[in-house]
């Protein structure tokens, strides 16, 4: 029984360590820049992020207070 709880406890100690290999950091930062292609209020992230991929980035999301259409990109 005791080997049993040692062993459980050496399995949980190796995963822990294991999913600690698994992150990747990020590096770099994301830069964004209002889209000049998005027309009208943006709704939803996926159409800005659809708009801004023909642009030339990476995504986009609808931010602000007057839902504008930001593309961002890693810089």
């Amino acid at each position: 029984m005791e080997m049993r709880k040692c062993f459980g406890l050496l399995f949980l100690l190796f995963i822990i360590l294991a999913s600690q290999e698994m992150v990747v950091p990020s590096e770099g930062r994301v830069c964004q820049s209002q889209s000049h292609g998005y027309k009208g209020p943006c709704l939803r992230d996926h159409n800005c992020a659809l708009v801004c991929r023909n642009e030339g980035f990476s995504g986009g999301k609808c931010r602000g207070f007057r839902r504008r259409c930001f593309c961002t990109k890693l810089c």
